[in-house]
């Protein structure tokens, strides 16, 4: 069983597998009287013929040590994951190599960041390490098969992040 070590979850890190979506620096505008700050267009959707849906998900919390060997992708549309709750909560990817997933990373989010894989992202299931596990997710509502998983022949740990 390989080990994994997660990363904080940083725009440039977790870059090649989708956005990081926070609220960071200054606004784009303010809006409603001055008193709300837009943080504009902050996740690139991207949807074959579909359209976008926001769905509610309630999901088993885990804890770290967390071991798997499943992950999954969605050829057709990205997909955002954005808790309902501060809670951090574990991301796994892997890089796709040649149709399959190559060695997986782990990503744990800090209070108030949610994020958004790019379409055909390799990805682990959802992962909140607090309940309630509340998360909203938009994703392509549509006709066909949007899901592919896969499993690895070994499994993989992530360990709880170094204090």
């Amino acid at each position: 069983m390989s080990r994994i070590t997660p990363e904080p979850l940083t725009p440039a890190a977790f870059a090649p597998f989708g956005d990081v979506l926070e609220v960071t620096g200054a606004p784009d505008k303010l809006i409603n009287a001055g008193m709300c700050g837009r943080f504009h267009d902050r996740a690139r959707l991207d949807f074959a013929d579909g359209r976008a849906g926001l769905s509610l998900f309630h999901a088993e919390p885990r804890q770290l040590p967390y071991t798997f060997d499943l992950v999954e992708r969605h050829p057709d549309g990205s997909q955002a994951f954005v808790p309902m709750a501060l809670d951090p909560f574990l991301v796994i990817v892997a890089p796709d190599q040649n149709g399959r997933p190559g060695m997986p990373r782990a990503f744990v989010t800090t209070p108030g960041q949610a994020i958004n894989f790019h379409r055909g992202t390799w990805h682990g299931v959802l992962t909140p390490l607090h309940a309630p596990g509340l998360f909203a997710v938009v994703d392509r509502i549509g006709p066909g098969a949007n899901l592919e998983e896969f499993t690895y022949t070994a499994a993989f740990t992530v360990d709880a992040p170094a204090a």
